[in-house]
């Protein structure tokens, strides 16, 4: 699966995604894109059980 995840953390950003579930076996193409990723300290995540990872986007405060 190829998704665009700047895009989706671009949605997360501006509010019209309001969470984004990353797949264990996605988890290495997102890092990777999280880390060139302008804003990524506003991107935050929280593991499930299962190895689901949940982020949302945090508020500029």
């Amino acid at each position: 699966m190829a998704d665009d995840y700047v895009a989706l953390m671009d949605q997360l950003r501006d509010g019209s995604l309001a969470e984004l579930r990353i797949k264990p076996e996605q988890f290495m193409a997102f890092r990777t894109a999280w880390n060139n990723y302008p804003q990524r300290k506003q991107i935050v995540g929280s593991a499930e059980r299962g190895g689901d990872i949940v982020y949302h986007a945090e508020s500029d405060k």
